[in-house]
This record gives structure tokens, sequence and C-alpha cells, in this order.
């Protein structure tokens, strides 16, 4: 009977990768980060631990290639996206799509915001790469600018505070605070008022503190 690594092997290096990983988020998820040693993961697949340290170079680089993977994952699920001619909905759409993959991929959720592992840091390449996958966000909301639909406003720091507020109400959910029968209506209500909020015809903050 062939190991996870030998069926992995037949495919290619990806593979193999992806069979690492996978095994990794599911020890961290049923053990916590003491179980995330690359002794047990080789014999979790049934390689040997120098697969690993060649891959990754130990725990450090594997920790960080789930962040990476994370972001990745992310990503790939917007770029899915269709743009449409509504740049709004394209936005809405994009955080929909945020907090799916939250939900259907917690673990992952997890090593990418909640730092599950004690004093484990990305890199500043995993850094970059974390920033990238927002870049739809960005032209979205550049786009919702350009249309009209936002006054104008730097797109750059309009999206982070789009994330900023869906990202709190999707910690909220997998924290259990919010029902699942209401936390779907919840994040529609909370992305229709950010829209609102940055609307062409909404005064900013800045506006309405002026006398």
């Amino acid at each position: 009977m062939s190991t996870p690594y030998q069926d992995a092997q037949r495919t290619g290096q990806d593979a193999v990768r992806a069979v690492i990983l996978d095994r990794a988020i599911a020890l961290l998820v049923a053990e916590g980060p003491a179980a995330l040693t690359v002794r047990r993961i080789a014999a979790e697949i049934g390689s040997s631990t120098k697969v690993l340290y060649t891959m990754f170079g130990g725990k450090e680089g594997l920790l960080d290639a789930l962040y990476r993977e994370g972001f990745a994952r992310l990503r790939r699920a917007q770029e899915q996206v269709p743009c449409g001619e509504d740049p709004l909905a394209y936005l809405t759409e994009l955080g929909r799509v945020y907090r799916e993959l939250a939900i259907a991929e917690p673990a992952y959720y997890r090593v990418m915001f909640e730092q599950p592992v004690p004093g484990f840091r990305p890199g500043a390449e995993a850094l970059a790469l974390a920033d990238g996958a927002f870049d739809a966000s960005v032209a979205a909301v550049e786009a919702c600018i350009v249309a009209g639909v936002f006054r104008p406003g730097d797109a750059h720091e309009i999206s982070k505070l789009f994330w900023a507020a869906t990202h709190g109400a999707v910690s909220l959910e997998l924290a259990g605070h919010f029902a699942p029968a209401e936390a779907g209506a919840r994040y529609e209500a909370l992305m229709a008022a950010l829209g609102r909020a940055f609307g062409a015809g909404t005064p900013s903050l800045d506006e309405r503190a002026t006398p």
C-alpha cells in the first residue's frame, strides 16, 4: 500500500507540496502548534524528513508556506469573480468570497490572521504576497471612484477599511458570536452600509466635522 507522499510523487512536486501543507494544517487544527514538527509531518505522509527540509528548510519555512498558501487561495478565489459592468457589485462579491473562503477553510484563516503558532512571524516576501491578495479589492474601489459610484479618495485606504470591517464580521462569526442563521444577512447588511458610506452623495467624515 502506497503512502500519501508516494501517491503525490507520481503527480509531481506541486502535489507533494500540497499533501505536506494539507497534513500540516490538519495537525494544527487537531492537536495544536506542538504537533507541527518536521519529524511528525514526515511520519504522517510517509516521507523522510529530508523531503520537508529540502522543500521548506524546516518548521519556520513550513509555517511561512502555510501563510502564503492561505493568501494564494484567497487570490485564486477572487480571480474567479467576474468583473461585470457594476464595480460596486464586483467589490461586494469579492467580500462575499472572502467570507465564504474563511468559513470553508478556517484553519488557513487562523494562520493568515490569528497567529496560532506563538513566535511565528511571516517573512517580507510572504507579507508582500498577503498584501497583493487584495489588489482586486483596490482595483474595484478605484473603478467605483472612476465611475462616480464612490466619492474621490485613496482607493488603497478605502479598500483597507472595507477589509477591516468585513474581517471583523467574519472573525466574530467564526468565533461563534454570530449564529449561522443570522451571520449571512448581517454580513450583507454590513457590506451594503460600507458601500453607502463611501457613496458619491455621502459627505466624508472630514466634511461632516467641518462647521
